[in-house]
């Protein structure tokens, strides 16, 4: 399933770089040898080429610091997700996020549930199990949770009243233990869980890299445009003047 993701989100990422790549071009290089002619002429120029100007200046001037704050972001948020706390607080964030939140949170309980359902039907005991899925969710407010409920199993309760509890599980994973623990059926209810996460992560996935290519290739034409109309209406006010 991760390489399936993997797959379907190349083309958009690769787009994505290659669209900054030519932007970051057009404005630190291509831009300012066209409007420096505009700048010579010492007259009021169009707010749209006034601001396309200051964007190009910035970059040319401080492309450096950009970079520096990628990079510094990137070292940062390493050695933040290196700690305990820091990864607790980063997986809860990401759990937060609109639609990628989702893929994430059913991407984890798709994990958890195949990888218990796996070892209920081999004979490992549910205590034993719940640990070591609990180890392999992928999000640590996830597993916290799938720890809790392993405290409440142990003392009697059923685990998708303890799952439950907790505002982590999406509720239809935890109708469907609940259901597959009063039918008798809890290891293979388990594992369709993990299909149905499985499939709708994908179809997910699929359908926002469907979107994201005509978006991306709209958002360029939109900037692309932007600076064609910026060096094009001081030459049009030229014009003007010279007829």
């Amino acid at each position: 399933l991760k390489s399936r993701i993997r797959a379907a989100m190349a083309y958009p990422i690769f787009m994505a770089l290659i669209g900054a790549a030519v932007l970051i071009l057009l404005l630190t290089f291509i831009v300012p040898n066209i409007t420096s002619i505009f700048t010579d002429m010492g007259k009021t120029l169009p707010t749209p080429t006034r601001l396309l100007i200051s964007v190009s200046d910035w970059l040319t001037r401080f492309w450096w610091l950009l970079l520096l704050l990628v990079v510094a972001a990137g070292v940062g948020l390493r050695a933040v997700r290196k700690t305990e706390r820091g990864a607790f607080h980063i997986d809860r964030v990401i759990l937060r996020v609109p639609l990628f939140g989702s893929l994430v949170r059913r991407l984890a309980v798709a994990r958890f549930t195949r990888t218990l359902g796996s070892l209920l039907q081999n004979g490992v005991s549910m205590l034993i199990a719940l640990d070591i899925a609990r180890g392999i969710a992928g999000n640590r407010l996830i597993s916290e949770a799938i720890e809790a409920a392993g405290v409440d199993v142990e003392k009697g309760r059923g685990l998708g009243q303890s799952l439950g509890q907790a505002d982590t599980f999406p509720p239809l994973a935890v109708q469907m233990i609940e259901v597959g623990e009063q039918s008798g059926d809890l290891e293979e209810m388990l594992i369709k869980i993990a299909d149905v996460y499985e499939r709708e992560v994908e179809a997910t996935v699929m359908s926002i890299t469907s979107l994201m290519e005509p978006l991306m290739i709209l958002g360029m034409a939109l900037v692309v445009g932007f600076i064609v109309l910026s060096i094009c209406l001081p030459i049009f006010e030229m014009n003007q003047l010279v007829v």
